[in-house]
């Protein structure tokens, strides 16, 4: 996987998690709709999720990191 799609996937999955963690409106909502028995559920699977895509991203902008420092030396040796 190339370093940007690998970039955006870990940042969209972070924001998205990070979204439904902190936003009391999803409780309203599924609440309106009949839905809110799944919120009992939400942590056991949001939370993991967000953990998992802060990874990514870490991992992400580490081999962007480690790409550049890569070229940067490469440009000084010549």
């Amino acid at each position: 996987m190339d370093e940007r799609k690998l970039r955006g996937t870990g940042i969209v999955g972070t924001l998205i998690a990070a979204v439904c963690c902190s936003t009391p409106i999803l409780g309203v909502a599924l609440a309106a709709v009949g839905l809110s028995a799944w919120l009992a559920w939400s942590d056991y699977v949001v939370i993991p999720a967000l953990a998992v895509f802060l990874g990514l991203t870490g991992y992400a902008l580490y081999r962007l990191h480690g790409r550049k420092g890569a070229h940067d030396s490469g440009d000084q040796e010549r």
